[in-house]
Formats: C-alpha cells, structure tokens, sequence
C-alpha cells in the first residue's frame, strides 16, 4: 500500500517532470545548414568561416583578427543545442547569449586554464562562477554536446549530458542575437555543428 508520505512525493515530483517533459518536446530549428552560412550575418573574415557537409570550421587567418559571427535574428528565452570539437592549438572560444554575456569553450585568456561551460561576463566581472565537472567530461579529441538554456536572466548549461553551471545575469538582454566566438591573437581551430535552437515561450 502506498502511504500518504509517498503520494505526497510523488505529487510534489509530477509539475517538475510536466516542465521537463514540455522543455523536451519543444520543436527546434537548426541555426546550420550543411552548405553555407545562410540566417548569419556576413563575417568580416569569410575565410575563418568554412561550411563544409553541416561542419563551420573556425580558424584563425594570417592576422589572428578577432570575431564573433551573428545570427541575423534575435531571440528571447531559448535552448541552444550544438556540437564543438577541437581541432588544433589553443582553443578559446564561445557562445554570446543575446549580447556580451557568454559561456566559454576552451582556454581563459586571462586565466591560462580551460573554462568550458562557464559564464564570462564581460563588465569586468570576468567569470563570476565556474562550470563544476567539466575536466570528467570533456573531450578533448571527439565532439561534444554543449547545451545552453537562457530563460530571462537564468542560463544552465549541460555539458555531455551533465548540468555544470547555472548563473543569473545582471548585465543580459531581454533578446538578441546568438554569437559564435573566434578570438584574436590566437593560432586555433574549433568545428561546430547540429546548432540547433527552441524558443521557448
């Protein structure tokens, strides 16, 4: 017999599971497609920007300048799902939610480490928090799973399949652009692909 305790929990479990299920039934778009960087906006750089078979290949050019390529359109509360593998040298790269706030992939510049999975707030906040598990999970030489939910000010990330951050933003937009990160002064390359993103409502 199951006691009242019991129904009690289960209850207190079933909005939570709803959410859950409702979060993964939503439709997503693909932000890539397998030719071209149709739905970006034209980076000032197009040879560090490569489609080949659903694949953008990044990487630096001769000058190591410096760029974040932009989708065209701007979103609200979303869940961006995307693959990343590193290819060569030393990697720092990103994701720019909306505008200047970004979860790292790769190296810190200023920290010398890797911050995969961590928010990097550029109002001289730095990293305010850091992603926890990630040197278990991540894959140095095969793709990884990054996902990124952004719900107002709140961003979670998983990576591989783990929650490794969450962090509430006082320096974010209500909606923009979802950027790609290619910094300067740098000899790296990073592959993205399956960018996929839901708006959520």
């Amino acid at each position: 017999m199951i006691s009242r305790l019991s129904l009690l929990f289960l209850a207190c479990l079933l909005p939570a599971c709803a959410k859950q299920e409702a979060v993964e039934t939503i439709e997503s778009k693909a932000l890539l497609n397998q030719n071209d960087l149709t739905g970006w906006k034209t980076p000032e750089n197009p040879e560090s920007w490569v489609v080949e078979e659903g694949v953008l290949k990044v990487r630096n050019n001769e000058a190591q300048k410096g760029e974040i390529l932009w989708t065209e359109a701007g979103f609200e509360d979303f869940i961006l799902d995307l693959e990343f593998k590193f290819v060569s040298g030393t990697v720092d790269s990103g994701v720019h939610l909306r505008n200047d706030d970004q979860i790292q992939i790769g190296i810190s510049g200023s920290l010398k480490r890797d911050m995969t999975g961590s928010p990097y707030i550029s109002s001289k906040k730095g990293y305010p928090v850091e992603a926890e598990g990630v040197a278990n999970l991540l894959k140095p030489d095969d793709w990884n799973k990054m996902k990124i939910e952004a719900r107002g000010m709140d961003y979670i990330v998983h990576l591989n399949g783990a929650q490794v951050m969450t962090y509430t933003s006082d320096t974010g937009l209500e909606k923009g652009p979802v950027g790609l990160q290619l910094h300067a002064k740098r000899e790296m390359g990073i592959d993205f692909r399956n960018i996929r993103l839901a708006e959520l409502d």
